[in-house]
């Protein structure tokens, strides 16, 4: 969500709870990401949410550019103050990481040894000079990135792609009617998209290349991963996931008013597809 307005967003997300953060650490916040916004000269700030450890929790923050489906710069803190860049890790890392289990113990030094390795691939490691094991800071780049593909969300029609492939703001943008705005529908993983190619004609009909260039919720897997709830008599629609939990996402209906935030461990629900 977006850093200038994060009191106010905190509220509606939290359902006034102000998502566990205290005063202070909101405080420090608000003053510390317009300080990031200046010193790396993003175009935006987005506050990401926070990872809980065993013995502490990383506060994560996002800088975007003019581009807003280019790679984002992801930041972490452990007392909202300090920040330290989160550079990205090789794919082979980000396997590897996406494969531990258990939670994060709030060390960024700690290590973990790879999961599923064999002894020929370990071995192979060892000869090339690498190490078969994983920095916690590793492990946190691959499980946000991992989130954001899964369940980062945004309204339908809040972001336009532009002829020369860029996505931009949309200023049109007013926000969804409460009755859309109650529909998985109207919500579009804002990631590149995997299933647009498999629609058909038909379902393309009434779509504008614009702004319907993103996945749709109604066929995440597995179903029934989403809930949506308005709340406040309807003045906000706030939707969960059920396979990240800690994720929140909210929209006041009309307004240009949305973002979602993710307050958890970092572990992913695998138990959801018994679950439903």
């Amino acid at each position: 969500m977006e850093a200038e307005g994060l009191p106010g967003a905190l509220e509606l997300a939290a359902g006034g709870g102000g998502a566990g953060l205290s005063p202070e650490k909101r405080a420090a916040l608000g003053a510390s990401l317009a300080l990031l916004k200046r010193d790396y000269r993003f175009e935006a700030v987005w506050f990401w949410g926070c990872v809980h450890g065993v013995r502490g929790t990383y506060y994560i923050a996002q800088g975007l550019g003019a581009d807003r489906a280019a790679p984002r710069s992801r930041l972490y803190s452990l007392d909202c103050v300090e920040w330290s860049l989160l550079t990205p890790v090789a794919k082979e890392v980000g396997e590897q990481a996406e494969r531990l289990k258990g939670r994060f113990q709030g060390d960024p030094s700690f290590q973990y040894e790879y999961a599923e390795v064999s002894a020929e691939d370990a071995e192979r490691l060892l000869e090339d000079g690498v190490e078969p094991v994983i920095k916690e800071e590793d492990r946190l780049i691959a499980t946000i990135d991992q989130i954001d593909r899964a369940v980062g969300i945004v309204p339908r029609g809040a972001f336009v792609k532009t002829p020369l492939g860029s996505v931009r703001e949309n200023r049109n943008f007013e926000g969804l009617s409460l009755t859309e705005a109650k529909k998985l529908s109207s919500y579009f993983h804002f990631t590149e998209p995997s299933n647009l190619k498999n629609k058909t004609l038909l379902e393309k009909a009434n779509w504008d290349p614009s702004t319907d260039f993103l996945d749709s919720l109604e066929h995440d897997i597995p179903p029934g991963s989403w809930t949506v709830q308005p709340e406040k008599g309807g003045a906000v629609v706030v939707l969960r996931s059920l396979l990240w939990p800690g994720l929140t996402f909210y929209h006041v209906p009309m307004t240009k008013q949305y973002g979602y935030i993710y307050f958890g461990t970092g572990e992913k629900n695998l138990d959801l597809p018994f679950m439903l």
